[in-house]
């Protein structure tokens, strides 16, 4: 065995973890999918085991392959970091932050208009990560995350709460509408997999039990989301992260006072990332934004 692994292969491995899936892995690296195989099947041979297995038509990696990925996720980033000190260093314009997708669509994206008219020489690399990818692996400057980090490597700073409540679509609520709580069960109630004590947690705040009338179920809350945007149920949404999408009117609130337990919002930086001016003024301006959903939350 070598001493080291074939740096090229674990590229293409962090690809093909983060996607789960050899196609779109080769879709992004611009290779084809005979290409994605044939890294994979080097580093197997290197290190001795599978990496993947067949689910269906498509390959997937296997839990000891993504516990593998995060760690190596982690030293590609320490050498990115070790890159920009070494290089650019501290006048770098470029910040390149990790978000969860439904944070990052629905209130960090609307947002950046506003940082960007501020500081028209900025860029802002949104990397988003799904509930199964918010460990705080890869390569970024800044992470926004629920919770505040428990590993030394990691400092941060709260942002705000986050509160579960009832959403629906106006049309919806048109057609059938709700008055009171217990008028949910007249709906079909929309599950996310990614979420499954949501539900949970909103009836007991509501006080009603968990007998559903009819259900339907999809694994990530953007989905979900679509779902209950097209009328085709009733969902629990995130507070302030869809506090843009209710104020254009796309969603209700039925029972804005029956919440879930509130998790805090925080942005988190590697311990030993010498923070840019860019990273600085975006701290500041997030703290900014932050500042408003807080005092949003008083007033309502």
């Amino acid at each position: 065995m070598n001493s080291s692994p074939p740096l090229n292969a674990l590229r293409f491995f962090l690809v093909a973890c983060r996607h789960r899936s050899f196609t779109s892995a080769a879709e992004e690296l611009s290779v084809t999918h005979g290409a994605v195989s044939r890294q994979m099947k080097q580093l197997e041979d290197w290190l001795g085991h599978p990496l993947f297995e067949r689910e269906g038509q498509c390959m997937a990696p296997t839990a000891h392959a993504l516990a593998y990925a995060e760690e190596i996720a982690q030293a590609f980033g320490r050498i990115q970091e070790a890159s920009l000190s070494y290089g650019k260093g501290l006048t770098t314009r470029l910040l390149r932050v990790s978000a969860p997708a439904t944070f990052a669509m629905k209130w960090l994206i609307p947002r950046l208009s506003a940082f960007k008219e501020r500081y028209r020489d900025a860029r802002v690399q949104v990397q988003t990560a799904t509930t199964q990818q918010l460990g705080l692996g890869g390569a970024f400057d800044l992470a926004i995350r629920r919770d505040a980090p428990v590993q030394a490597a990691y400092s941060g700073f709260p942002l705000f709460e986050e509160w579960q409540t009832l959403i629906a679509s106006p049309q919806l609520l048109l057609a059938n509408p709700i008055r009171e709580p217990g008028d949910v069960n007249q709906h079909t109630w929309i599950y996310t997999d990614t979420r499954p004590r949501h539900w949970d947690a909103w009836l007991t705040a509501a006080g009603l039990p968990n007998r559903p009338w009819d259900t339907l179920r999809f694994d990530h809350f953007y989905v979900s989301y679509s779902a209950v945007l097209d009328g085709l149920g009733l969902g629990i949404g995130p507070f302030p992260t869809l506090s843009n999408e209710a104020g254009l009117g796309r969603i209700v609130a039925p029972f804005p006072h029956i919440r879930t337990p509130a998790r805090q919002y925080w942005a988190i930086t590697p311990s030993a990332t010498q923070k840019t001016l860019l990273h600085r003024q975006f701290e500041e301006w997030l703290q900014e934004e932050a500042g408003k959903e807080d005092t949003a939350a008083r007033q309502g």
